[in-house]
């Protein structure tokens, strides 16, 4: 099963704080707009996300389709065949994408330790 890029969401509570932090640890504005409350930024070897005011936790974040540049890849596993994998392997999920769909979908679960999982497709 490929789950696409990997990106850590952060639920932050002042965005330019978190931004001149993370601009100090070589983290660059990659995409995003501060205005509407979030930034992607990469560093050499990792991606995070900056939102503010979006979500109450932290997120691990997946994105099939995507490399880590935020640009398709050729194949890739869809959406709505990893949730059917994740459903199958006895997994519950928060939130579920409509499996008679097609194109961009998500769906979330927690891991053992509550910390939330989203699988997100823009393609």
């Amino acid at each position: 099963m490929q789950l696409g890029a990997f990106s850590v969401s952060l639920a932050v509570k002042d965005i330019a704080a978190s931004r001149a932090f993370y601009e100090k640890l070589g983290f660059e504005v990659f995409h995003g707009d501060a205005e509407q409350g979030w930034l992607i930024m990469k560093s050499p070897t990792a991606v995070i996300g900056l939102f503010q005011g979006m979500f109450e936790k932290n997120i691990l974040t997946f994105n099939p389709g995507w490399d880590s540049n935020a640009q398709p890849v050729g194949e890739f596993t869809d959406i709505r065949d990893i949730q059917k994998k994740l459903k199958a392997a006895g997994l519950a999920l928060e939130q579920e994408v409509d499996e008679a769909g097609s194109g961009p979908g998500s769906c979330t679960l927690l891991d053992p330790d509550g910390n939330p999982v989203l699988i997100d497709q823009h393609v």
